[in-house]
This record gives C-alpha cells, sequence and structure tokens, in this order.
C-alpha cells in the first residue's frame, strides 16, 4: 500500500493543510493496524527500591541549589492546560438531559451544594445582569434552569469553557481560577533575582484568544499582589499533531462526506509545545492541580527540594561529561561513574563491559549521561486514577524507571495484573525538568520519545465505532530516554480536579 494509491487529491490537501505529510499518515495507519505495544512491567517502584526519600539533613543544601538557579532566571513553569471543562460538568450535563431533574433527589443535592461552589457569586452576579435572580430561582426549584445559566453559552458557558479560566477559589478579594494560582505559585518559588517569573501555559486552539484575553486582563493585579513581574506565553497544541483514526475494517476513518477524520494525538502532542520553549529548568504541573494560598507553603517547597535535587544531579552529570571530553577519563573514574549512574537512574551495563577499551566505556557513558533529566514528585496511591512509577523491561532487555499509564499494561498478560496492582505511589504530575545540556545547548526532546509506546483506543464518532491513535504520553513514553529520578512527596501536594465535586473538596475550600 502507497500514499498514491490510497489517498486522493483531496485527501492529500487535507492532509498538508494540517501540517502532516502522506508518509506520516501512512505510517500513522500502520500503526493503528499494528495496535499498541504493551510495556512489560517488572515490579512497581517503591520507597526501598526507585523511589527517593528526601534526608532532612540535605535539604539546605538542596534548597541552596535551587535558589541559586532561580536567582540566575532559569526557572520556566510549563501548564498543560489544553482540557475543556465539559468531562468535569459530566454529571451535570446529564442533570440537563433529565425530563424531571427539578423535583429529582439529584436536584436537592446540587441545590445544598450550589451556594458552596466559588463560581457562585459570579453566577448571582451575571443573572442579575440579565433579569433573574438567583435566590428566587432556588427557593422555587427551578435547579434546571440555574444549571443552563451555569453551563450554557446564554450564562456562565462553563460546559465549553477551559478549566484554566473557571473561578475555582474564593478569597476576600474575589475569585480566582487555575490560571490565576499557577501565576501565584510561580511568584513564590520561580522570580529571578530581578523579580521575573517565565510561565507558559499550553491549550487548544479554540480556547486560545479566550486565555490569552483573561491573562492580559489579570497578569497587572497579580504583579501588584506578588511584587513580581510575570513573562507568560500561551501556545496551542498544533495541528500537526493531530493524528488520522482507522474504521473497524482497517481503513482511513472518513466522515459522511469521505473526508477523512483527524483527532487531538493526546498529551504527548505537547512535546513539541515543550521542546519549541527551549527552556532551561523547566516545572511542568497540570492546569487544575493547583491549591489556595493556605495551602501553597508544602507545595511551594517540595517543588524546590525537587529542582534542588535535580541541580546537584545535573551539576555531577556535566562535570562527568567535561571529564569524558577532555580525554582525561581514566579507570578510576568509570568505576566512580558507574556507582553514580547506578544509585540514582539505572543501569544495565552491556556484556563484558568490564572488558572493554576504555574509549569503550566513555563512550558508552556519555551516551548515558547526554540525556534531558527528569526529578518527578510521586505521592502515596490512595486510589485516584492514573498513573504510577514502575521498573521495566524495555526492548533490549535492560531495566528503566518509567511513568506508566494503565492502558500502556496488557493486564491479561500473566503476573502483570498484580504487580500493576501492587504499586504504592501515585504520579501527580509533578515534575521538574532539565532540558539544557552541559554546553547550555537545549537538547532535541523528540529524539529521546520511545515511538513504540504510541496508544490505539477505541471511540465513536457520528456513531460508528473507530480506532483512534495517540502519541507517546508527555510523561511517559516522551520522556522514556530521559534520565529520572523519582522522589516521595505528601500528598498535600496534589489537589486535582476531574470533576466539579473536587471543588468541595477540603483542599479547595
Amino acid at each position: 500500500m502507497d500514499t498514491n494509491t490510497l489517498f486522493s487529491v483531496k485527501d492529500v490537501e487535507a492532509i498538508e493543510a494540517k501540517g502532516l505529510t502522506p508518509e506520516e499518515v501512512l505510517r500513522q495507519l500502520k500503526l493503528l493496524r499494528k495496535g499498541s505495544h504493551p510495556v512489560d512491567l517488572i515490579r512497581p517502584c517503591t520507597a526501598s527500591d526507585g523511589i527517593e526519600i528526601v534526608d532532612e539533613r540535605r535539604i539546605k543544601i538542596l534548597l541552596a541549589a535551587f535558589d541559586k538557579a532561580r536567582s540566575a532566571g532559569r526557572i520556566t513553569k510549563f501548564v498543560p492546560a489544553s482540557g475543556a471543562a465539559s468531562r468535569m460538568f459530566k454529571d451535570w450535563f446529564r442533570f440537563l438531559d433529565m425530563a424531571q431533574f427539578d423535583g429529582s433527589k439529584e436536584a436537592q443535592h446540587f441545590a445544598e451544594e450550589l451556594p458552596d461552589f466559588a463560581f457562585y457569586g459570579d453566577l448571582a452576579d451575571m443573572m442579575e445582569k440579565k433579569g433573574l435572580n438567583l435566590q428566587e430561582l432556588q427557593s422555587g426549584g427551578y435547579y434546571k434552569k440555574i444549571l443552563e445559566y451555569i453551563l450554557l453559552p446564554k450564562g456562565l458557558d462553563y460546559g465549553q469553557s477551559p478549566k484554566a479560566v473557571l473561578a475555582f477559589h474564593t478569597y476576600p478579594q474575589g475569585t480566582r481560577t487555575p490560571v490565576e494560582e499557577h501565576l501565584a505559585e510561580a511568584a513564590l518559588y520561580g522570580t529571578d533575582a530581578a523579580g521575573n517569573a517565565r510561565v507558559h501555559f499550553t491549550v487548544s486552539e479554540e480556547h486560545k484568544t479566550k486565555v490569552d484575553s483573561f491573562i492580559s486582563r489579570i497578569t497587572g493585579n497579580y504583579e501588584k499582589l506578588f511584587s513580581a513581574l510575570f513573562d507568560v506565553s500561551v501556545s496551542a497544541q498544533q495541528s500537526s499533531t493531530d493524528t488520522v483514526a482507522i474504521a473497524m475494517d482497517g481503513s482511513p476513518f472518513r466522515d459522511k462526506e469521505g473526508n477523512i477524520i483527524f483527532r487531538p494525538g493526546g498529551h504527548g502532542s505537547l512535546l513539541r509545545n515543550l521542546n519549541d520553549l527551549e527552556g532551561d529548568i523547566i516545572f511542568m504541573k497540570n492546569i487544575d492541580n493547583v491549591v489556595p494560598d493556605r495551602l501553597k507553603p508544602e507545595t511551594v517547597f517540595y517543588k524546590k527540594i525537587l529542582a534542588g535535587l535535580l541541580m546537584e544531579l545535573q551539576e555531577t552529570i556535566f562535570k562527568y561529561l567535561s571529564l569524558i571530553e577532555s580525554g582525561d577519563c581514566r579507570n578510576e573514574d568509570i568505576m566512580q561513574l558507574r556507582e553514580f549512574y547506578r544509585k540514582w537512574f539505572s543501569l544495565s551495563l552491556p556484556p563484558e563491559f568490564d572488558k572493554k577499551p576504555l574509549g569503550e566505556k566513555t563512550d558508552f557513558f556519555h551516551r548515558c549521561l547526554h540525556r534531558p533529566i527528569r526529578v518527578c514528585g510521586m505521592v502515596r496511591n490512595e486510589g485516584e486514577p492514573g498513573g504510577g512509577p514502575f521498573w521495566v523491561r524495555d526492548a533490549d532487555g535492560t531495566e528503566s524507571k518509567q511513568i506508566i499509564e494503565k492502558a500502556q499494561v496488557a493486564l491479561e498478560t500473566p503476573g502483570q495484573e498484580a504487580i500493576w496492582n501492587s504499586s504504592t505511589h501515585f504520579n501527580p504530575v509533578d515534575i521538574v525538568c532539565g532540558v539544557r545540556d552541559h554546553k547550555g545547548n537545549p537538547f532535541d526532546l523528540e529524539t529521546f520519545v520511545d515511538k513504540e509506546t504510541y496508544l490505539v483506543s477505541e471511540k465513536t464518532y457520528e456513531g460508528r465505532n473507530l480506532k483512534a491513535l495517540e502519541h507517546p504520553g508527555l510523561w511517559n513514553g516522551s520522556m522514556a530516554y530521559w534520565n529520572t529520578v523519582f522522589v516521595e512527596v505528601p500528598l498535600s501536594t496534589f489537589a486535582p480536579v476531574k470533576t466539579v465535586e473536587d471543588l468541595l473538596r477540603p483542599e479547595h475550600g
């Protein structure tokens, strides 16, 4: 099968309009037909095996290492914020479809909780401008009408807005959105010696204008509040990272008009945004994982600890790389390097490594060290859905530490489900990344991706089944060949909002 016989002129025009090539689309179709390649779990990473526990005696040293990097202006905060709030309000949309919602138990529960949401005041003000009284509607039991003014375009339009601009928390001065909380957090640990804080948000193309406008309106207020100067940038997930789908018979999936359907390629698509940023020390955290100011001190403290550890490790790595490149590396240095690498990362040596010439040994370790580095916070697993840290057997038989999602695991394979279920820690997407080498050059992050970790999932479109392709996940396969360290952090640093009800948890009150 080739591109000339598979794609029409119209198809090629649509493909190229996406910034793709027919050859790339053909590659994606082959992956879809092949199916996902499951990972091979060896064991979970635990506090004694793959997850570091911070030694309290080293805290001052780590904080000093962090502060040196912060003062030098090396820090950028990277916030994946592409998600719309529609999933967050899934239950409330279901209520809208109920014929008899107003008199239901669900309506009573909704009415009791409504005043506790941070957006309640915004809702009342907006409805008043439209000649409606929120409290009168509540008293009259018109709950579906209230829901309409929360979710639909005639009201707050929360159902189609990005999570980034929804009111999450209440303060005496008013409400704050996730964007504002991320700016506040950046001011607490990300400002350089001149008071500058760099923050980058990734959003979907459809929400970019709205988020840009919102940031322009509020940034000045937070500069005054925190005596900081914010350098805020926003990028959209690039259309060239979209992927095709196949029908259940293996043919390219098309709509009723015969057009090839393209779908967002998952959060792994954001690797290109991260790469284009050409940062140095990058803090990564999802848009919905924010807490009010009263809970920020512990979060900020552990951010500094993670970064301080990265700075220490990076300094040692840079020294070893410079030593190797100088030609002065000796066998005793190789022994020290071997222990360092085994302690912090993982190490599977080539066969008969000790018998190899010194040049081959130094070349091997140069390849091991000359990679991006990430230090990832891990919280104790208390039942949250999502991925976690595992030891994985790679295709060449070596072991590595990886963040694994459940969809990557063939649970039906003997032993794999038991390993998955024995995991002790959870990945909260609390990651500090070092993305420049010892000479200050940015790595090309796309060269460190395990391309075999793509995912194929079954979806529906216009009532028809299809198989969809997702790129290797941003903190999964896209960072598979990074040097990785896992560090235990307290659960208090993790407060995601996946459903609207999560906003009523104590950490968001």
